[in-house]
């Protein structure tokens, strides 16, 4: 056996070969990670968010054995998948400055949801009665992954929606913020639906009004932090050529469109199906999604 032909030469020019497939810039990270979701987009938008209805639903029922019933890390993998999309198509316009005031936010959100279960203030009484991974004080360490991309995902459609009048800071914050509560009115129903959180009650399939109230506040807080933690012109620019951008908004609207409609919750789930037509109106919405094989 020749030197060059011996386990350690072979092993070698495999390392090599991995290594050399692996990018080693931002923008070549950049563009493998847009390659794989793209690629994967009826797995991440459509497979998910519907495997993920049947399982919370089947864990609510107690369909589900112990060992899967709302397991917290199950549940946050599949919330991560949902995500990446997002994560990916906001990736390249992140700078300094993006990180920094996305850093503000996660703090404001810990610091909102702590000041929540402990007072009641501003969403109302509540607590979760369900696991979602480690929890601090009452509130779940991954908190940000489930707050932050509802609001980034509302500031996007309406920047779609809005066209050039986005422009205007006082449109974008008259815009999101009706946006976000919607959003909210679609998922708290759902949630308290299969036992994610609890209000003890109230008038709006047993979400209190002044949770909505609460609503009103955090996503003033978002709108003008994500207004500053990103260049306009860029992340337009981003949404206009990255269609799987607001893929993770078509997870939501058949995960917790889903789950509503399951349980009779038909106000938030016309209103799930109205941010779909949204999203059908803004091009986002790929029926081709929905016939992978087609």
């Amino acid at each position: 056996m020749s030197r060059d032909d011996s386990p350690t030469a072979a092993s070698t020019s495999a390392a090599g070969s991995i290594r050399s497939r692996i990018p080693d810039t931002r923008e070549g990270v950049e563009a493998a990670l847009d390659r794989i979701v793209r690629e994967n987009r009826f797995t991440i938008a459509v497979l998910f968010p519907a495997i993920g209805a049947i399982t919370l639903v089947g864990s609510a029922e107690g369909w589900m054995p112990d060992p899967l019933a709302f397991n917290p890390w199950f549940v946050l993998f599949g919330v991560a998948v949902m995500r990446s999309p997002l994560v990916v198509g906001v990736l390249p316009t992140l700078d300094r400055r993006a990180v920094g005031w996305i850093g503000v936010l996660i703090a404001y959100t810990y610091f909102i949801e702590h000041l929540g279960v402990r007072t009641g203030w501003p969403y109302g009484t509540f607590e979760y009665t369900i696991s979602l991974g480690p929890m601090l004080g009452g509130v779940p360490l991954a908190l940000p992954i489930f707050f932050i991309p509802l609001v980034m995902n509302a500031y996007l459609l309406c920047l779609l929606l809005l066209g050039g009048r986005a422009s205007s800071g006082w449109v974008r914050l008259f815009a999101v913020i009706p946006t976000v509560v919607a959003m909210d009115v679609v998922l708290d129903p759902g949630a308290v639906a299969v036992g994610f959180w609890d209000f003890g009650g109230g008038a709006f399939y047993g979400v209190p009004l002044s949770n909505y109230a609460g609503w009103v506040l955090s996503a003033t807080v978002a709108v003008i932090t994500l207004d500053r933690a990103f260049d306009m012109a860029a992340i337009r620019d981003r949404l206009t050529n990255c269609e799987f951008m607001l893929d993770d908004m078509v997870s939501f609207v058949i995960l917790w469109g889903g789950i509503n409609l399951f349980y009779g919750n038909y106000v938030p789930a016309a209103l799930a199906a109205a941010f779909g037509i949204g999203l059908v109106r803004t091009d986002r919405f790929d029926s081709q999604l929905l016939r992978p094989w087609g």
